[in-house]
């Protein structure tokens, strides 16, 4: 007689049992997902609440209007200096500033980072001496730009270039350096010579990060602004800052760091715009 086999139990789950189980992070996962409507919400929860925070701390009276005025004041001077005081024309040569030092920096750093990122030689002829250059303030350069560039708009874009290549060829050249190994084995394996590597691997492979590098690179040529419109300046948006600092116009403080930084934002997005469209196998997982 055959030994009856014992009963197989099902490894289920019941309603009840599922409805008990712990509910997933969601969009709290870490490296989890948000649509386009839940990351906006967020980015413009995060825009707003410091300005709500701002409205409330100088209405409640704590803190002197000379010190620190209210958004209200502040939007109504940005108004008065848009119809009055030239506003398109200190915004229009502070952009020309920054984009032209910026570029300049990055005509530059670019060819000289990917050197160094691919030769050691290079490597230890320049990147010493960048680090040590790094390290000296931008604004302790002014005496010096003055006497080579005079005070004309070359001297300006000269302190942003000298506030934003040496960090650029140094970042450059790390992303340089981070594209696989085996990418480079390869090409030299199917017969690709050094020049073709550098131009067809090495800096295929490092664009992105790249990319990314001239972003951030950008927000520091707007924090050169101020320090480069030191320079004998009578235009620009650092030049209005700094004048009404001497009249404690704390209005037009604010309006100016303001529009500095919704500028800035305007052309971190247009970076990101960018690296979306130029490599969308990055982005199709966000």
């Amino acid at each position: 007689m055959s030994a009856k086999a014992p009963p197989v139990r099902s490894s289920s789950v019941g309603p009840a049992q599922a409805s008990a189980s712990p509910p997933g992070p969601g969009i709290w996962a870490i490296a989890g997902r948000l649509s386009r409507t839940q990351y906006w919400a967020f980015a413009t929860l995060g825009l707003v609440l410091p300005f709500v925070a701002w409205a409330v701390l100088s209405a409640s009276g704590w803190i002197d209007p000379v010190f620190m005025p209210g958004p209200v004041a502040v939007f109504n001077r940005l108004a008065t200096w848009l119809i009055e005081d030239g506003l398109v024309a200190d915004t229009g040569i502070s952009v020309y500033r920054v984009l032209a030092g910026f570029a300049l920096s990055a005509a530059l750093a670019l060819p000289i980072g990917l050197l160094i990122g691919a030769f050691r030689p290079v490597e230890a002829l320049l990147e010493p001496l960048t680090d040590f250059i790094r390290y000296m303030p931008a604004v302790a350069f002014i005496p010096l730009v003055m006497l080579w560039f005079g005070i004309e708009e070359s001297a300006k874009i000269a302190i942003i270039f000298i506030g934003t290549f040496f960090q650029m060829v140094l970042m450059v050249a790390e992303n340089v350096r981070l594209v696989p190994t085996a990418q480079i084995e390869a090409a030299q394996t199917m017969g690709a010579t050094r020049e073709e590597i550098l131009r067809l691997v090495m800096l295929q492979s490092a664009k992105p990060a790249i990319l990314d590098t001239l972003r951030i690179t950008m927000g520091w040529a707007w924090t050169y602004l101020v320090v480069a419109e030191l320079v004998a300046s009578n235009s620009g948006l650092g030049y209005a800052i700094l004048k009404a600092q001497r009249f404690l116009k704390t209005d037009t403080i604010f309006g100016g760091i303001i529009l500095i930084g919704v500028i800035g934002l305007l052309m971190d997005q247009a970076f990101r715009w960018l690296h979306r469209r130029s490599f969308p196998y990055m982005h199709f997982k966000r």
